[in-house]
Formats: C-alpha cells, sequence, structure tokens
C-alpha cells in the first residue's frame, strides 16, 4: 500500500501512485516509441547550456528523458509518486548522473529543509505529470515550475489534447484520473503562468494496444519569461 498523498487542498494522490506502482515496467511495453517525446527531450537537452541541472517532474521508469539528458551531459533529478516506477528508473539511469526522489510535484520548493527542497534548475522536463492533476490545481503548478527555474530557464511540456478535467479512465487494466485541455486554452495557461512559448509540435499516438484509441499529443518549448 503507498503511502497517503495530498496536495494543497486536499486533493488524494494515492490512487495515482498505487496505479503506476502496479504497472510499472508495462508502461515502457505499452508505450515503445514515444516520438514526441524523443522529439522533445532532444530539443530540450540541445538547448541547456553544458552540463544543466534538469528537474524530470513525473520522470517514471527514467526512460526516454531522463537518460536522453544525462547522456547529453546533464545531470537530473528525477521526481515521480510512484516508487515502483522510481526502483526501475534507477536501474535506467543510475547514478551519479541521475537522482530519483519519492515526491508529489505540489510539494517542490527551491529552498529550505528536506527531500523537497530541491533548488533550482537551467531546464525542466514535464512530460504528461500535468495530466494527473485536476484543472484547478494545474495553474499554480505551473507557477511552481516556473519559481524553480533560473532567469532564462526552459521548460518541455506536454499533455494529451482533451477537454477533461479529473475525469477518471481505464489505463493499461488500471483506473487513473487525468484532465486535459484543448490547445488554445492550453497555450493560455501556459503564458498566464509566466511563460514564453518558443515551439509547438503535436503528434496522433497510437499506444501499442488493440483497444485504446489514438490521442493527440502536444509538446511546448517554452522559456521563463
Amino acid at each position: 500500500m503507498s503511502e497517503e498523498y495530498s496536495a494543497p487542498g486536499g486533493h488524494d494522490r494515492t490512487g495515482q501512485a498505487e496505479a503506476f506502482d502496479a504497472i510499472g515496467g508495462s508502461y515502457d511495453v505499452a508505450f515503445p516509441h514515444k516520438d514526441g517525446q524523443l522529439a522533445a527531450g532532444r530539443r530540450l537537452a540541445a538547448e541547456l547550456p553544458a552540463g544543466a541541472r534538469v528537474l524530470d517532474v513525473g520522470c517514471g521508469t527514467g526512460l526516454p528523458t531522463a537518460r536522453q539528458l544525462t547522456e547529453a551531459g546533464h545531470t537530473v533529478l528525477g521526481v515521480d509518486l510512484s516508487a515502483g516506477m522510481l526502483e526501475i528508473a534507477r536501474a535506467n539511469v543510475p547514478p551519479p548522473a541521475a537522482e530519483f526522489r519519492r515526491l508529489d510535484l505540489a510539494d517542490l520548493r527551491a529552498s529550505g529543509e528536506g527531500p523537497a527542497a530541491v533548488g533550482t534548475f537551467d531546464g525542466i522536463a514535464c512530460f504528461f505529470a500535468l495530466l494527473m492533476l485536476p484543472r484547478k490545481e494545474i495553474p499554480s503548478a505551473l507557477r511552481l515550475l516556473r519559481s524553480l527555474l533560473r532567469p532564462g530557464g526552459l521548460l518541455g511540456l506536454s499533455m494529451v489534447e482533451a477537454d477533461l478535467d479529473d475525469a477518471e479512465i481505464p489505463f493499461l487494466g488500471h483506473t487513473i484520473r487525468v484532465s486535459g485541455y484543448l490547445r488554445d486554452e492550453l497555450r493560455q495557461v501556459v503564458r498566464d503562468a509566466g511563460f514564453d512559448i518558443a515551439h509547438e509540435e503535436s503528434y496522433t499516438y497510437a499506444p501499442a494496444s488493440t483497444t485504446a484509441p489514438p490521442e493527440h499529443q502536444l509538446f511546448l518549448h517554452c522559456r521563463r519569461g
């Protein structure tokens, strides 16, 4: 049983963590290609300064993003709610180039005491992590990420394009809760949080499954404004 995670406002994410603990390595089997995420990770890695410090939010198994960033010479701190995913990530992307901590995005701080005091970063990868939040929490999560970026820092962000708010969906044999935006609204939410959008791409992606329909993935390459 996972320990409980409650974000400000009392939203309990225990069920999300338990689902991804159970999914574990089967996530990479069901999503084997990740073309959009690979392209966005390459862009982020290439545009960061040499030897940058990068936060990977919702790092999952460490593949592909944490590995991409470390192979490009950057240092990565990966955070995720799922202890099972983090165990796999530590094997996939071993230290010293990467460190992984079990943390909720809502708890992250630039300074203070404890493991949630993560410092500041040259770049942040946040690929599909905000999907796991209700819409009311997403603007504050983006502002929090901005506060963890150094001036001019980069944010690689992805979401699935969908008009959903904290909706239950079946996912790899489990139930998770997800949110999304249509693309114009997503752009506005990101800009309102203090980011400039420098580049945008979209992909239609079908998981390696006959039951899941294709999804429209949006990738935004942003800079702290």
